[in-house]
């Protein structure tokens, strides 16, 4: 992966994610308790072998910088490793980044001076373990100019993504953007191929069209006006994608053992979290004793910028009586620093520095760092905003009505509680 340069798109508003991205861009949005949503993408790179990214910001990116700039300088300059965070250089023209195949015209310049062979983009904001050099080597091994990555998905669902036509081959056919009758994929009626927004490209044909097509996006406008002069394929993801990982478990007679998985399960995952409520998702997938997408493995670690905070604390262990009061986290993450002071935290995942009272309930939430819950607090089924101090005896999640008149509410039904809701 010497040849390739790593392009992620960092610089989305996030409008559906509001009120989270209020003050920060989507992907620098917190995940699993002490990552940021781009740390995956970054993770993804290194354990791929990339080492040469350019992360192109925009919108509300002190915190993203911040993150990369503390966390990420792990890159060699004297091997010619890098990571770059660029916000619009409006070289041609006072303009911001108009989509992903602008942000990339914008910054042609930094392509031309790396010079790769290939060139990968990607979203800064998705949850998955991609192995990029298998997707190098499929779109090599194809003849691609382009390569898509692309996942099935129900019919019914396509509405909500780009659609992708192929042939028996995988060779692209055609593209339909959200579509209300889409094609479907040879040989399954019931399922489509959606892009998900991860393309590698033949450098200098990158180049080369970005300089004859000023339109902004790739999916929508660029892609399409090229199947018949270039070769395009797609990937199945699902199919393709596999990393091997070491996990550990225990055993019949209690021993903790170390197991090496070919294909680790996870390898099929995918979450774009663009709303709220897969927001929401994707955070419980990473509870439970086997949960959907598991971030203990061995050779496939996803790193961050952790922060200086003590260990974990529970205190109080009256588990019984007329009152009891244990400190207690089950089918949980907590992150450093946080103290469950006599309450019970179930399927829930907890950021940095959280305090929970006693006697307060937390289950089935994402809580962010710096929350304080307090005394008899319920809280169920919902996210919460770095910073809240919610008060004694407040119940989220239990009184529908109420929390529609108080709170943001999902299509789900998930509660979404910022500091401003209890600001009077």
């Amino acid at each position: 992966m010497k040849h390739t340069l790593a392009m992620i798109m960092a610089g989305g508003k996030g409008e559906r994610l509001m009120p989270l991205t209020e003050r920060r861009s989507k992907p620098a949005i917190p995940f699993g308790g002490i990552y940021l949503l781009i740390d995956l993408s970054l993770s993804n790179c290194i354990n791929s072998g990339i080492y040469k990214v350019i992360v192109l910001s925009q919108y509300k990116s002190q915190t993203l910088m911040r993150h990369l700039e503390g966390g990420w300088n792990i890159f060699s300059p004297d091997l010619g490793h890098y990571i770059k965070i660029v916000p619009p250089q409006m070289m041609a023209g006072e303009k911001w980044y108009q989509g992903t195949a602008d942000s990339i015209r914008q910054n042609s310049d930094l392509i031309e001076q790396e010079s790769p062979k290939h060139v990968l983009i990607l979203p800064g904001d998705h949850v998955k373990k991609m192995d990029y050099a298998r997707f190098k080597a499929y779109h090599e091994s194809h003849g691609a100019d382009v390569t898509i990555s692309v996942i099935e998905q129900r019919k019914e669902m396509a509405d909500r993504y780009g659609v992708i036509e192929v042939d028996d081959r995988f060779l692209v056919r055609g593209f339909q953007e959200k579509p209300q009758n889409p094609k479907t994929i040879p040989g399954d009626t019931e399922h489509v191929l959606a892009s998900m927004g991860v393309y590698i490209f033949k450098a200098q044909v990158l180049i080369d069209l970005l300089k004859k097509d000023d339109r902004p996006d790739f999916g929508k406008d660029i892609l399409p006006g090229i199947l018949k002069s270039h070769r395009v394929m797609a990937y199945p993801y699902r199919r393709e994608n596999k990393i091997e990982d070491v996990f550990f478990y225990v055993d019949e007679d209690g021993m903790r053992r170390e197991s090496t998985v070919q294909t680790i399960p996870d390898t099929e995952y995918w979450r774009d979290v663009g709303t709220l409520d897969s927001y929401w998702n994707a955070n419980m997938d990473l509870t439970g004793a086997n949960p959907s997408f598991n971030l203990y493995g061995k050779r496939w670690p996803i790193r961050t910028y952790q922060r200086q905070y003590p260990p974990v604390k529970t205190v109080f262990a009256q588990e019984s009586g007329s009152k009891p009061r244990a400190g207690q986290a089950l089918d949980s993450l907590v992150a450093h620093g946080s103290i469950i002071s006599g309450g019970l935290v179930r399927n829930s995942v907890l950021s940095y520095n959280v305090f929970v009272h006693s006697e307060a309930g937390v289950e089935e939430s994402v809580i962010m760092e710096n929350v304080v819950v307090g005394h008899h607090v319920r809280i169920k089924k919902a996210i919460i905003a770095e910073g809240v101090h919610i008060p004694p005896h407040t119940r989220i999640g239990y009184q529908p009505k109420k929390d529609r008149e108080r709170f943001t509410v999902t299509p789900r039904g998930i509660i979404v509680v910022t500091k401003d809701d209890f600001s009077g």
